[in-house]
């Protein structure tokens, strides 16, 4: 009895000893997955085989699934640990053995209809034979293998499978800062099937069971001396599930529901977040309701409401903004870290590029998808060229990028919370200026952020001791700067509060005490000054931190506590940026617009002046346009003229001269 026979045999009574699993898998046309471990318990011996000679193997499990009178596709999975190979690694000696290798999907092309097999007619002896088609160009038959007549041959069937080409990428947290290796898997048959094509969509984190093979290339029509490799895919299984799908041990669960009952949990917390970074008690709660966020909703009539949230930070120097955002980004699964000057547009939201080998158009994810329902860390964010802040917007509203380039018009999800920071213009904060003209970012993009906090360095004695101290006694002893609770149980609580706390409702004391607030501060707007303390959208951004305040604590309700949490949060980030230091009242437009509600009042009382004059003038003479505004106490003329010379609002006929437009 040869091997092959032998084995032939073993593996018909282990199918036998699976027959009720396998009819189930024909019967639903699912792929009949084995276990490896079983198939080792049962013979190990041909489990060794299935390593060294995988394609063998599938064969005689596909001869013996025959037999039983079915058709079903066979897949391995949990491939023993010495099988599991990081891409970076893959060697010539893997060549046509069965790997396991983690991956982010970076490129996946569309489906496609692929021949494996091609049936010919011989026109000699009217014999029919079949050719086997495995490169990307069509192979005709060389001789008939029954006459050997060399010509004369008619096709008369093409047998043809569902193929898909992906690239994956290695995990950015295994590459240690080195660039991450890649190599291309194909996918067939049962593996391209809508829902499996969902799974290895662009941004995906996955399992990939496979038999590494050898990738010929071409130059000039020749076979070149180098060759590439790739994977062709038995089984496919997500490695990161989204947050909803992510496993919760049953000890894990009965330690994140006595944490929840903590009276000090908000403390014990914020105190676990970046503990070595010293104050920005504020800033650092903000970040972990982010972390929780509130609770998406749609609309009867389509509308669709976010619940993440996003918050920018603006530091001065040597303030460990970029620090925070790294932490952060380590903590909060499914998240990533980016740096402004090396973020393309393409880089964050996807681009689609030609693909070398099959030619046809293919997506590429980027971060914001990569990062869906997790968050991404953008530092040096005014860095980032115009054109691409600009493609955010989608993402920071809508939760999704679209993409309309080549053949492929695609909408992926984004449904990424975003943590950036920036470096004002002349490198410190300067509270008399609003934020849109000390960093450059569009005001449409600006106002898209819940929260804008002003990281300053303010020389003061008393905090400059505390800072010190804090830092000498981390030097001396890390036990005093570690997280009150480990960060792999912070993780976990994360997950579990995003798993079994999906809505969040707002109670009647927690709407009425946002209510008061919002409508108290909206009431200390006057005619005169036409300051516009706060917004719909700060409003919004409110009950998503009650939300986030109650998911923390494992509630499905929001009550005024929740909702006075918020509040204190929101006037911080108002006090911050919104304040206008000469009228010393609340202006938004100071947070999100280029122009201010004071110097928007000064504009206007400017034109006025202007529109009186030209009743006496043709053209204003700037000297006494400069003296009329100082009667009536405008002081920043100059500043104000050329402000309004931009906006075109007035324009200069000569020089020295002013015309409203």
């Amino acid at each position: 009895m040869t091997e092959e026979t032998s084995f032939k045999d073993v593996i018909y009574k282990f199918l036998k000893s699976k027959e009720e699993e396998l009819v189930y898998a024909s019967t639903n046309e699912k792929p009949f997955v084995i276990d490896y471990f079983d198939l080792d318990k049962f013979n190990p011996d041909l489990a060794e085989k299935l390593l060294e000679t995988p394609e063998e193997i599938f064969n005689l499990f596909s001869e013996s699934v025959k037999e039983f009178d079915l058709e079903v596709p066979v897949q391995f999975r949990n491939l023993p640990q010495k099988q599991s190979i990081k891409i970076r690694d893959l060697r010539i000696k893997h060549l046509n053995s069965f790997v396991n290798v983690e991956g982010m999907v970076k490129v996946a092309s569309e489906v496609k209809l692929r021949i494996y097999e091609t049936v010919y007619e011989c026109q000699e002896c009217g014999d029919t034979f079949t050719q086997e088609q495995r490169g990307s160009t069509l192979v005709k038959p060389f001789f008939c293998p029954s006459c050997g007549k060399r010509s004369g041959f008619k096709m008369t069937e093409k047998k043809m499978f569902d193929s898909r080409w992906l690239t994956i990428q290695e995990p950015f947290e295994s590459t240690s800062g080195e660039k991450p290796g890649e190599i291309r898997v194909f996918l067939k048959k049962e593996l391209t099937v809508p829902e499996m094509q969902r799974k290895t969509d662009p941004g995906s984190r996955i399992f990939i069971n496979g038999v590494m093979k050898e990738l010929p290339r071409q130059i000039r029509g020749k076979e070149a001396t180098q060759s590439d490799t790739y994977i062709e895919a038995n089984n496919v299984e997500l490695a990161e599930k989204d947050v909803e799908e992510m496993e919760i041990s049953k000890e894990d669960k009965e330690k994140i529901e006595e944490l929840s009952k903590d009276h000090y949990l908000y403390d014990r917390l914020i105190n676990s977040l970046a503990p070595s970074i010293y104050g920005n008690r504020e800033i650092k709660e903000a970040i972990l309701l982010q972390a929780f966020g509130g609770t998406p909703l749609e609309m009867p009539d389509g509308t669709k409401i976010r619940g993440n949230m996003h918050i920018l930070l603006i530091g001065d120097p040597a303030t460990a903004k970029s620090q925070l955002l790294k932490l952060t980004s380590k903590l909060i699964p499914r998240s990533r870290y980016v740096s402004g000057k090396g973020v393309t547009g393409a880089g964050l939201i996807s681009t689609v590029r030609k693909d070398e080998f099959t030619g046809g158009w293919v997506l590429e994810a980027g971060a914001l998808v990569l990062c869906n329902k997790g968050l991404i860390s953008i530092d040096e964010f005014e860095k980032m060229a115009r054109e691409d802040q600009v493609a955010m917007h989608e993402a920071l509203e809508q939760g999704s990028v679209s993409i309309a380039k080549a053949s492929i018009v695609a909408t992926l999800p984004a449904q990424t919370s975003v943590l950036a920071g920036a470096n004002p213009k002349l490198g410190r904060f300067d509270i008399y200026t609003p934020i849109s003209d000390q960093i450059i970012i569009p005001q449409t993009l600006l106002s898209r952020f819940d929260l804008k906090f002003a990281l300053r360095d303010i020389p003061n004695v008393s905090e400059d001791e505390k800072l010190v101290d804090h830092v000498i006694a981390a030097r001396q002893d890390l036990k005093t700067i570690e997280p009150e609770i480990d960060h792999h149980l912070l993780r976990k609580y994360i997950v579990y509060a995003k798993q079994n706390i999906k809505e969040v409702s707002l109670s009647k004391s927690c709407l009425n005490k946002l209510k008061k607030f919002y409508i108290d501060l909206r009431g200390k707007y006057t005619e005169e000054d036409r300051m516009i303390p706060i917004t719909f959208r700060q409003f919004e951004g409110l009950m998503r931190l009650s939300q986030a305040s109650a998911k923390l604590k494992l509630k499905s309700e929001a009550d005024k506590n929740d909702a006075q949490r918020a509040i204190r949060i929101m006037q911080y980030s108002l006090k911050q940026l919104g304040f206008d230091v000469e009228s010393g009242k609340m202006d938004i437009d100071r947070m999100e617009s280029s122009i201010a509600g004071s110097q928007r009042s000064k504009i206007r009382s400017l034109l006025d002046i202007v529109e009186k004059l030209e009743k006496e003038l043709k053209e204003v003479p700037v000297e006494d346009l400069r003296a009329k505004a100082e009667e009536e106490g405008i002081n920043n003329c100059d500043d104000l003229i050329q402000k309004m010379k931009r906006e075109g609002l007035l324009y200069e006929p000569k020089s020295g001269y002013i015309k409203k437009v």
